[in-house]
């Protein structure tokens, strides 16, 4: 929201003299008096010690009721600053931890982070997996192509020919909707049985390969029968791949004509609505059958087009789109007499998926009308493509017509833009049921080394545009052994659960000859693709040494994460990868920039910035160092960056060679040792193989105390550097208790606990009653107050979370507390450590009695207060005149901690604008905060309700009574289309209001991935005390802001307002829905990115006479009536509707 600069609520800076010695609203009470209306304190000041920690003075002389003078809010602040610095010495315990690290330093060893050879080795430990994947793909595309080669094809198989398993039997055989017929053609589907396995998380057969067959393919086809046939002997080669590599995961082969066959098999996740799955629109692919592409489509969008032909249009282009990767480029053009760009692009950008969605909302904008002028709309093609001032792919370059049909053949365009070399392919596209000539456009496809298609009803809709891929693919054929190099894929969700994947993909070509002498195959057979976990990645990257805000990261070539501790999609669609870019992963600045293009460019480096991080509950914002370094993984299109704290150069290793005190710490970890020792909470780590994992913590903990009486912390099966850390740290925190916590008495600083935390593992939470109300992240390095602590000097705060829309907080059985900690910094032989982090968990009511007392003119509680009568001048204070003086403690991210007015307790927590929104304005207006907008690309949100529920589909024609009884109706066009779309509606009923995600009943049909925009607030960089008036006529009110020393805090204290007249602009910090930053102005300055290394589009030999030819056939009324009859009957449409499609789908 934006923030009105200086309106009324805008504060002006300076003394006001006049102002000060505003006289407020009269005589205050004395200490004898009532107590105000603004409400008894929910505990009483028992609460407090007799004395302050601190010998106090007492406040500076004032005048008559009036705002507090510089110095005395000043002197408040020391006496804030004490006491909390005080309490942290005395009880924090932080000097006496670094004094028991000191003492036991012969119990470990301080390593090194050496930043260039970790992540050297890191980087060599990546390729060698990947390396070892790449043999077992190449094993797999030779075995391939030999076995097509000496495939011989038959025109007589049948179904009972082939056996094998099909992955969507069992589904099929539950669902009622599915043919009688295709159901006993299941007669040759295998039965397997299958065993859990927890590296695939699936069940899986080890001894067969799974097919899966697109549901809008017939499976008893020649074609796929053929197809089946020869791909069988492939299961050879899985097993024998997965004997020589037992970590390899998915092994799959997915064919040009939509036939999937995976190994291990494993039943397909049947999705709860129509199955839309076809391997030849998933991400690997696309990405292994062709190069990158140049495409431009262009619409006709004339009169002639409207209705039904208009919406095959639209969901035509929509898959096109989806055929697109992040390496290709494209722009979509409608043209009539002139020709425009559908959407606010007036240039090619990338097919990235936040562009593809601005072109598919684009797209169903479109109207027809005027005439069609096929010349206007292939001008303004050519000139996307020959535009080269722009980025984009720079390899194939391709038209791609959408039209009902035309007479001219604009060979005058082809011959200015696009003759003799014919470096841009044109495809054209005849949509809907019409009687036009399509010669022309045979004839511009031929013409262009392009292809023809039809597109005369729903069901034709995904086969047409993506079978271009094969034409595309020629060119790769034909290079040989030149363009048989493996590719790996962005980041995308495993359609089998796998989680987040990369896949290696390696093209397989058919090399079969027609006949001797005859010219070499063109034909692409399909991609190879071999599955690498995400998670098999991070297991070769540092775990625990590079300390809680230290992490490796990974970016391919157009700058998208692989690795990094923010990829985490809430939800994600198997249709699109996941694409995080590195500046979106963190917060972008110009560092960045340049570390991310030299990443992208293949080289080393090492730079030290200082940068902005947010807060891993994404609240907080610190400004910190951070060194980064990067280097090339070889062989792959990634580079790998490691990220380290300054802190984190150095860490501990542990070293308990001395079994006895091995045990004898062991024993502090024991829950009979709780009561005295304080409760421990161990961090959910991978300490041993034989570790069951639990996300309670007191369970975890009972299972590791059970294993560790099997096994010993040196046992090979255990992580010797988790489990000697660990301990050592239980023993370390154990002696923090024992010299410190345990002989103080925390009532009587008000404090609801004492705790530890270190890199070891260990939260220690003392006394062990304070336990139960403990809600911080067992593993330390997950914890936000551990991390920020690590970052920020001095004591950070941190009040409960609260929102704005839930109800307060419940202040009752003293449980709600405010964190304050702070990191445990020593040093060793000039190696400087920060591995734990202690602090304090602060009684929210008695510390807020307490800063009244201490923002007052009483040095404890017993000490009357001063009479002020009105013959009497004195100042306000925080105490006495609660009800005309507002007193407040905000955090660095402007969240309320502390008050003294009784009525905001159970606000504390919340953001200071919900609280005051005209002082919190006025600090920000002021420099007081800083505010940093940002965008989470990753979130989840509920789907929109659909705004036509129950109707039919808009635009789509629906005959009348009398248009059934005319005989001339029933030969129509109209009437074809209409059967064709209720045919194929049946299968294809929600293509034109649902979303295919939807439709395939994945968890986005509930969620689906939205973006958000963040806001937070940080200090900014006034760093003094500050008098300023919020100047807003009889409404104005004075302020003193000051920051407290050695904290995270802001200490204000505010006239509270006399009215509401003055209402200012609300600043909002709570995460709001957005459609992100303006993509057409991004795309007018798009990130830096490199597109694959190489680029097979031209071949000289190609043979380009197989150009497409027209399939359909004129409607005949035996026909129509029969379909008609079988419609009206209820039955669904038998195996020779989906052969059709079969035959069609695969030009041999």
């Amino acid at each position: 929201m934006a923030v009105p600069a200086r309106t009324c609520g805008a504060s002006r800076p300076g003394p006001a003299r006049t102002a000060l010695s505003r006289p407020r609203r009269g005589p205050q009470p004395g200490p004898g008096a009532p107590r105000p209306a603004s409400g008894p304190p929910r505990r009483l000041l028992r609460l407090l010690p007799p004395l302050l920690l601190l010998p106090l003075l007492a406040a500076p002389g004032a005048s008559a009721y009036s705002f507090p003078q510089q110095h005395t809010v000043q002197h408040w602040a020391r006496r804030l600053e004490q006491e909390i610095d005080g309490v942290m010495r005395i009880f924090g315990g932080a000097q006496q931890l670094r004094e028991i690290y000191r003492d036991n330093r012969n119990l470990f060893a301080v390593q090194e982070n050496e930043p260039q050879k970790l992540v050297e080795k890191v980087a060599g430990d990546i390729e060698g997996l990947l390396a070892r994947k790449v043999q077992a793909l190449k094993r797999l595309a030779d075995a391939a192509e030999t076995f097509q080669k000496a495939h011989r094809w038959q025109d007589n198989i049948k179904e009972e020919d082939i056996v094998y398993y099909d992955a969507k039997a069992d589904a099929e055989l539950d669902d009622p909707e599915i043919e009688d017929v295709e159901r006993g053609a299941k007669v040759s589907t295998l039965k397997l049985d299958f065993v859990e396995d927890a590296n695939f998380k699936n069940k899986v057969n080890y001894s067969y390969t799974a097919v899966q067959i697109p549901t809008d393919i017939y499976k008893g086809s020649t074609v796929i029968l053929n197809e089946l046939n020869w791909t069988e002997a492939l299961e050879t080669v899985f097993t024998e791949n997965r004997r020589r590599d037992p970590t390899l995961l998915w092994q799959a082969f997915g064919s040009a004509t939509g036939v999937t066959r995976y190994y291990p098999a494993t039943p397909w996740r049947a999705p709860k609505k129509i199955d839309l799955y076809d391997v030849r629109r998933r991400p690997w692919y696309i990405q292994g059958a062709s190069s990158p592409k140049d495409m431009v489509i262009i619409v006709d969008v004339s009169g002639s087009v409207s209705g039904l032909t208009l919406k095959l249009m639209k969901t035509s282009v929509c898959e096109m789109l989806d055929t697109l990767s992040d390496d290709d480029y494209v722009n979509v053009a409608s043209f009539n007499e002139k020709a425009q760009p559908v959407s606010c692009f007036t240039h090619l950008v990338q097919a990235n998926v936040r562009n593809k969605k601005v072109f598919k909302e684009a797209v169903q904008g479109m109207v027809a009308k005027g005439t069609t002028g096929y010349k206007a709309g292939f001008e303004y093609a050519f000139d996307q493509l020959q535009n080269s001032n722009i980025t984009r792919a720079n390899c194939n370059k391709m038209i791609m017509m959408f039209t009902d049909g035309g007479e001219d053949r604009v060979q005058d365009v082809f011959e200015k833009y696009n003759w003799p070399n014919r470096t841009v392919r044109v495809f054209t596209f005849s949509v809907g049921q019409h009687n036009y000539d399509v010669t022309p456009l045979q004839w511009m496809a031929c013409a262009n080394k392009g292809y023809y298609f039809e597109i005369p009803s729903i069901g034709a809709i995904r086969i047409n545009t993506q079978e271009y891929l094969d034409v595309l693919g020629r060119p790769m054929v034909l290079a040989g052994k030149e363009a048989k190099q493996v590719q790996w894929t962005n980041v995308y969700e495993d359609a089998l659960g796998l989680g987040l994947v990369v896949t290696g993909t390696l093209p397989v070509f058919n090399l079969t000859q027609d006949g001797p002498g005859e010219k070499k195959n063109q034909l692409i057979l399909g991609v190879m693709g071999i599955d690498v976990a995400l998670n098999d990645i991070k297991r070769l990257t540092p775990n625990y040494t590079l300390g809680a805000n230290g992490y490796v990261f990974a970016i391919d070539l157009n700058g998208y994460v692989l690795l990094h501790p923010n990829l985490k999609p809430q939800t994600t669609n198997f249709r699109e990868p996941v694409t995080l870019d590195f500046l979106d992963a963190e917060l972008e600045d110009e560092n960045k920039e340049e570390i991310r293009r030299s990443m992208i460019d293949g080289n080393k480096g090492h730079k030290q910035i200082r940068t902005l991080v947010k807060s891993l509950d994404e609240r907080y914002i610190d400004e910190v160092m951070r060194n980064y370094t990067w280097v090339p993984i070889r062989s792959t299109n990634y580079s790998l960056g490691l990220v380290l704290p300054p802190y984190s150069t150095f860490y501990l290793q542990a070293n308990l060679s001395d079994q006895i005190l091995q045990v004898k710490y062991f024993e502090f970890l024991l829950p009979s040792s709780f009561e005295s020792e304080g409760h421990v909470f161990i961090a959910p780590r991978e300490y041993c193989k034989d570790l069951n994992a639990s996300d309670n913590n007191t369970e975890f903990l009972k299972n590791f105390i059970e294993l560790m009486e099997k096994v010993t912390p040196d046992s090979k099966q255990c992580n010797n550097f988790l489990l000697h850390n660990l301990i050592l740290d239980t023993g370390i925190t154990q002696q923090l208790v024992e010299r410190v916590w345990r002989d103080q008495d925390l009532n009587t600083y008000s404090l609801l606990a004492v705790f530890a935390a270190t890199d070891g593992g260990i939260t220690r939470v003392f006394p062990n009653k304070a336990a139960e109300d403990w809600t911080e992240n067992p593993e330390p390095f997950n914890a936000s107050f551990y991390r920020r602590s690590l970052d920020n000097r001095g004591y950070v705060f941190r009040p409960p979370h609260q929102e704005a829309l839930l109800r307060p907080l419940e202040l009752e059985n003293d449980t709600v507390g405010i964190l304050v900690s702070t990191a445990v910094e020593f040093s060793l032989g000039g190696r400087t450590l920060r591995p734990a982090v202690v602090g304090v968990k602060l009684d929210l009511e008695a510390w807020a009695e307490k800063f009244k007392v201490l923002a007052s003119n009483r040095t404890h509680q017993d000490q009357p207060q001063k009479q002020c009568g009105p013959s009497t001048h004195c100042e306000m204070d925080c105490e006495v005149n609660n009800e005309d003086l507002l007193c407040v403690l905000i955090d660095d991210g402007g969240f309320l901690v502390l008050s003294n007015q009784n009525h905001q307790w159970d606000q504390v927590g919340r953001f200071f604008s919900e609280v005051d929104a005209n002082l919190m304005l006025a600090l920000y207006n002021n420099s007081f905060y800083t505010r940093k907008e940002s965008y989470d690309y990753q979130a989840a949100c509920a789907p929109q309700p659909p705004g036509n529920l129950g109707a039919a589909p808009r635009g789509v024609f629906v005959p009348t009574i009398a248009d059934f009884l005319n005989l001339a109706w029933w030969t129509s066009a109209a009437a074809w289309s209409l059967f064709q779309q209720l045919l194929y509606g049946l299968i294809y009923h929600s293509w034109f209001q649902a979303d295919p995600a939807e439709a395939e009943g994945s968890p986005e049909a509930r969620e689906s991935s939205c973006v958000m925009k963040q806001t937070q607030y940080y200090f900014g960089p006034v760093n003094a005390s500050y008098n300023a008036i919020i100047d807003c006529g009889n409404c104005s009110r004075l302020f003193h802001a000051q920051r407290l020393m050695n904290t995270n805090l802001l200490f204000v204290v505010a006239e509270k307002p006399l009215c509401s007249q003055c209402e200012a602009g609300r600043l909002l910090q709570k995460e709001t829905h957005s459609d992100g930053p303006e993509q057409c102005e991004l795309v007018q300055r798009p990130r830096y990115r490199r597109g694959p290394h190489i680029c097979f589009d031209y071949n000289a030999t190609e043979d380009t006479s197989d150009c497409g030819r027209g399939a359909s056939f004129p409607p005949s009324l035996g026909v129509l009536v029969s379909l008609q009859l079988l419609l009206l009957l209820g039955l669904p449409p038998g195996p020779q509707a989906h052969q059709v499609h079969a035959h069609t789908s695969r030009r041999l």
